[in-house]
């Protein structure tokens, strides 16, 4: 990985540490721990893992920059569709899973503040206390006068009426690898050799093997003339079991799902056979989730259709399925874009460039996808109402 920059003493004490502990748990675990084991010890172990420890993840001094970050807009526009569900019924408390800096929170409070939801509650869901102070300070600066109106929670509320706010959430959610060989399925983990980590794959367990099986044949591969030998890929298993968690919990409002993905069909296509794990260091992106763990970010691509199938087994009804850029044009981003003063050329320069990366199909534009689901309001939501795409979500019976 010498084409990284270098970690510096601290990350590489803090890795050699999390190492350990990793090293331990795969000894006990005869040798062999799954990927997502891997992936949630990288990513969440406490006070070692990627988003428990200290280092700054997000923004120009991180290692990646998320679109609350790029542009204030980008949080006005999801106010604007939040604001239409209250007005339609849903009350008006705001559940955030994965606030990161507390950007989207900020932008959001501060719109709906001025669309006269001013005594709205907004709650964020955070174990993290390096992100809680983060995301605390980040408020306390932009949107002072609603920072009392802010709670903190530890866990997943037994009851929820509202709406449920997730951007890129669920692409951090520990993932299980398979690897198709001979008509089998194999299990891909993580095993020590030579004093390292690699990879070391197992027959999988019938449940999972059966799992793989339907969701490639719910991809369409039957079409297709099976299996091919070597295909590798992930499935999403944490990540549909908590929408469907939310989704039995919420009485009555909105879950909004904002990340980076594809329906079944793209995400399993024959040509996509290394999988869609990547990972993020200093805003460089590479393919070993192996490397110096605790100090970069992994993350895997969102199986909408999987999505989709958890939420209809909540009981949620569909919203609507469609580009980050179709969203936010519904929203209207493109209105708001127009309004910004143009008398600072620098200024402006910079947001003409965030909206590029917002909306270029070549960026975030049509890799990141937004899809809602909901209980008790209408099927009109107005981020989808032009470029609905919920029919690729499930296969024709």
């Amino acid at each position: 990985m010498s084409q990284l920059p270098s970690p510096d003493p601290d990350q590489i004490e803090a890795s050699r540490r999390l190492s350990v502990r990793i090293a331990a748990a795969i000894e006990a675990g005869d040798g062999w721990i799954g990927f997502d084991d891997w992936m949630a010890r990288a990513l969440y172990e406490p006070g070692l893992g990627y988003y428990a420890g200290g280092s700054r993840k997000f923004g120009a001094a991180g290692d990646f920059v998320t679109a609350p970050e790029l542009s204030p807009l980008f949080g006005r526009c999801v106010a604007a569709q939040l604001a239409q569900w209250f007005g339609q019924g849903a009350a008006a408390t705001v559940y955030e899973f994965g606030a990161g800096t507390g950007a989207l929170a900020a932008s959001v409070l501060q719109a709906l503040d001025g669309q006269g939801f001013g005594e709205l509650r907004y709650r964020i869901v955070e174990l993290s206390g390096e992100l809680r102070e983060r995301q605390r300070a980040t408020l306390a600066e932009r949107v002072p006068g609603a920072l009392a109106r802010v709670d903190w929670l530890d866990s997943l509320p037994e009851r929820i009426e509202g709406v449920v706010l997730g951007n890129e959430l669920l692409d951090a959610m520990p993932v299980r690898l398979f690897r198709l060989a001979d008509g089998q399925v194999f299990e891909r983990g993580v095993a020590l050799e030579a004093g390292g980590f690699v990879f070391a794959d197992r027959p999988a367990d019938p449940s999972f093997a059966a799992a793989v099986r339907a969701a490639l044949d719910a991809a369409g591969w039957a079409e297709q003339g099976g299996w091919p030998d070597g295909y590798c890929s992930e499935l999403g298993e944490q990540a549909a079991a908590w929408v469907e968690s939310v989704g039995r919990r919420l009485v009555r409002g909105a879950l909004l799902l904002i990340d980076y993905g594809f329906p079944s069909a793209e995400f399993y296509h024959p040509q996509r056979d290394q999988g869609t794990l990547i990972c993020h260091y200093r805003h460089r992106a590479h393919h070993d989730p192996l490397w110096l763990p605790g100090v970069q970010d992994i993350s895997a691509h969102v199986d909408f259709s999987a999505v989709d199938a958890a939420a209809n087994r909540a009981g949620l009804a569909p919203l609507g399925y469609c580009s980050q850029a179709g969203f936010l044009i519904g929203c209207g981003l493109l209105e708001l874009a127009g309004a910004l003063p143009r008398d600072d050329a620098i200024e402006w320069a910079r947001q003409a460039s965030a909206l590029q990366q917002l909306l270029s199909e070549a960026e975030m534009g049509e890799l990141v996808k937004a899809v809602a689901y909901g209980r008790g309001l209408p099927d009109d939501a107005i981020g989808f109402a032009r470029r609905d795409r919920r029919d690729s979500l499930r296969r024709p019976a």
